[in-house]
């Protein structure tokens, strides 16, 4: 029941998270169409049947039925048809285009045209679409600060974290120790999980990369530990076993050869692994992780077509899925009530975690909606940066002013890219649901 309640907890926190990250994203258009003059009708959370509601002024602020997504409505999104005549609605594709412009001239009251969208000049519409995805660069920018500088992260301590009973070979599956296998130097020597490292044969010890580093090059050799335990220190001369061991880089990671097998050596062994600590970085660190996150979001995108179609093999085939590609929310929420339910990690390692989920999600919102395509934001600002080109290349060249750009053309185009994504997201839910991506 404990693990349930957990779970639900863990989903919950994402949910909210996630709410307020999709809020903020839209008062990060709100605030500056408002200065800006333009008028917002309404400013909603979610898609649907509104839920609840309440009018402030000219805006209506409410919350409807499905929180997967939000938006706000600013008048007059579309100039209208060249010389503000109606254009041939004959045919779908033409019926699209000419209800695109006419829902945006009937939203235009008589006394607002000057507060219409289209008629800002360039770099304030930018403004504008940039606001939402900017907020959520900000957003993770905080949430990664402190994650990074308040909570810290996980690192090797110089205190013991485990003392392994026996010496088993690299890769070995074996889970207990047998009558046969011998005894693991640290073990026999009488170290103990908490046991803090102090020297090594009159070495300090302050980082476990040391003692490791110690332990591989002196195998068959007494070596003398100082440990502090309870508060005194002792002395324990401990005589590292030669064995196969697997090479490790600078980032203590397997090194993997080019069979693409882990590669193994003969070193010293001890038998005992590190506690870790979390240690708070720099601001530099934080940086470092935005950058990296928005890099890894931008090669799922540029990768997307191939990414879903192993998505579409895992989900309806005998693959697994892989843990570093795209998931649905259903899939997030999924992972965060995992994290949640894990009893051997603290509570605030669990807090860091779902921390460092909405990071990653807030992430996800700003590089998405910077993709260049309608009703995205990125392509009302590539329509905006379009349209100033045309009317500085008509000025260099002293040429009459072409107007505004008429992205009402590009409607079937949107609602191409709205069923794309519809059918993307039921994909990810659907693999989210029978074969999920998991943390435990």
């Amino acid at each position: 029941m404990e693990s349930v309640l957990a779970f639900v907890i863990g989903v919950a926190v994402i949910v909210v998270g996630l709410g307020l990250s999709i809020g903020l994203h839209e008062i990060g258009h709100l605030v500056p169409a408002k200065l800006f003059k333009v008028k917002v009708t309404q400013y909603m959370i979610g898609f649907g049947p509104t839920i609840w509601s309440k009018r402030k002024g000219e805006t209506e602020y409410g919350v409807k039925a499905i929180p997967l997504g939000g938006y706000i409505s600013m008048i007059g999104m579309f100039p209208p048809g060249k010389g503000g005549v109606k254009a041939d609605s004959t045919g779908f594709f033409r019926g699209l285009v000419q209800d695109a412009r006419d829902q945006s001239a009937e939203s235009i009251t008589p006394g607002d045209e000057h507060r219409a969208f289209y008629r800002l000049p360039v770099w304030k519409r930018i403004i504008v679409m940039l606001g939402g995805p900017v907020m959520n660069l900000v957003l993770a920018v905080v949430l990664f600060g402190v994650l990074f500088m308040g909570f810290g992260m996980p690192q090797p301590s110089t205190t013991i974290g485990s003392v392994s009973a026996c010496a088993l070979p690299a890769g070995s599956e074996q889970q207990k120790c047998g009558s046969n296998d011998p005894k693991a130097p640290g073990a026999a020597a009488g170290l103990e999980p908490g046991d803090r490292i102090v020297s090594i044969d009159g070495t300090p010890i302050t980082a476990w990369t040391q003692s490791t580093e110690i332990i591989r090059d002196h195998a068959d050799e007494p070596l003398v530990f100082v440990v502090e335990r309870a508060g005194a220190e002792r002395t324990v001369t401990v005589t590292p076993m030669l064995s196969e061991r697997y090479v490790l880089d600078a980032n203590g990671e397997v090194v993997v050869g080019a069979d693409g097998e882990p590669e193994t050596t003969s070193a010293g062994f001890v038998g005992i692994s590190p506690a870790s600590e979390r240690v708070a970085q720099s601001p530099t660190a934080v940086f470092t992780a935005v950058g990296q996150n928005i890099t890894g979001v931008a090669g799922i995108v540029v990768n997307l077509p191939q990414r879903l179609v192993d998505v579409a093999n895992a989900a309806f085939g005998p693959g697994e899925r892989d843990p570093n590609g795209p998931i649905s929310v259903v899939g997030v929420g999924r992972v965060a009530g995992e994290i949640a339910t894990i009893d051997t990690i603290p509570v605030v390692d669990k807090a860091a975690g779902m921390i460092g989920i909405l990071a990653s999600l807030n992430i996800a919102l700003f590089v998405f909606n910077l993709i260049p395509l309608l009703p995205l934001d990125g392509g009302h600002i590539a329509g905006a940066l379009w349209e100033g080109l045309r009317r500085s290349w008509a000025r260099l060249f002293r040429r009459p002013d072409p107007g505004p750009v008429d992205l009402a053309k590009l409607m079937p185009l949107t609602m191409g890219v709205v069923v794309v994504l519809g059918a993307m997201s039921a994909l990810l839910i659907y693999a989210d649901l029978v074969k999920p991506v998991s943390v435990l």
